[in-house]
């Protein structure tokens, strides 16, 4: 029996990709003015609406899914005799792959032979959405469970991240920098470029100076970091400036022919960390950093 595959809302899929395919998916949580909203790839809340409250000084707080969200999906497919593979957003930035793994231990002592696979993909955004991407290709080409998870385990540390963040002073108010950085940074024009290391945490790589230097640098890194199977799909997200991406998308298919571009906004609960502008690659390359 081919696996039910479930992803989370932070993995920042194109909508109507999610709809193709027919995906499952649980929704972290974004409060806006004073409001929960579920995640669910912009149609609860829309991206427009969102960004605008972004730019205008909103300061949204997230929440990751809560245990009994996942007991409601694992018991249904179980019931069912259904394998399920959740592939879960990064554990070192949320705690919703935790929710997962208790969700299933309860579900266990519930229904003894739940067949239940939990995997931490130490990825997020469209990096997250790689993983999916690649996962139902093999789905469709009859994969097994087992290599399909195989696989994953095998490959994860090769999706590699790269974010350049534009919004400092967003950042300053969420108290990931201080004042000052943020003031200096703003009027040096500094951008600061984000990795994902093995251990799924963001890390500050590089600061450049400038927005088109640093779209360039995105694609530099693309370069430096790719191998021969970096061609079959790359993501690019953004921060609502779909101009930029167009660009980063023009640069790369300057010289590299792909078989698929994934181009979407960055969702509500990753933006309300980084603030408007921010605009991300990934791809399956060469091996993370530790």
């Amino acid at each position: 029996m081919k696996p039910i595959i479930l992803v989370d809302s932070s993995s920042d899929l194109p909508r109507d990709f999610v709809e193709h395919n027919n995906l499952i998916f649980v929704s972290l949580i974004c409060n806006l003015d004073e409001k929960n909203y579920e995640d669910d790839f912009g149609e609860t809340l829309s991206y427009s609406h969102f960004y605008k409250r972004l730019r205008e000084g909103a300061m949204p707080t997230t929440s990751q899914v809560n245990i009994f969200n996942f007991e409601e999906i694992f018991r249904k497919h179980a019931l069912k005799k259904e394998p399920i593979i959740y592939l879960a957003f990064d554990s070192a930035i949320s705690g919703t792959y935790n929710s997962a793994v208790i969700a299933r231990q309860h579900i266990l002592e519930e229904i003894k032979e739940a067949d239940i696979t939990i995997i931490d993909t130490r990825s997020a955004s469209i990096g997250e959405g790689l993983l999916v991407y690649k996962v139902l290709e093999m789905l469709k080409n009859d994969v097994s469970k087992e290599e399909i998870i195989d696989w994953i385990e095998d490959n994860k540390f090769n999706i590699r991240h790269y974010f350049v963040v534009e919004d400092l002073f967003h950042l300053q108010r969420g108290g990931r920098i201080s004042p000052t950085k943020a003031k200096v940074g703003t009027l040096l024009n500094i951008k600061p470029l984000l990795d994902i290391n093995k251990s799924g945490e963001l890390i500050n790589i590089a600061n450049i100076r400038g927005r088109k230097k640093a779209i360039k640098s995105l694609a530099e890194y693309f370069h430096k970091n790719m191998n021969d199977k970096s061609l079959d799909v790359v993501g690019i997200i953004h921060g609502d400036c779909l101009e930029d991406a167009l660009i980063l998308k023009n640069l790369l298919e300057e010289n590299y022919n792909f078989k698929e571009v994934l181009l979407n906004h960055v969702g509500p609960v990753i933006a309300s960390h980084t603030g408007a502008g921010i605009i991300g690659l990934a791809f399956l390359g060469k091996e993370r950093p530790e």
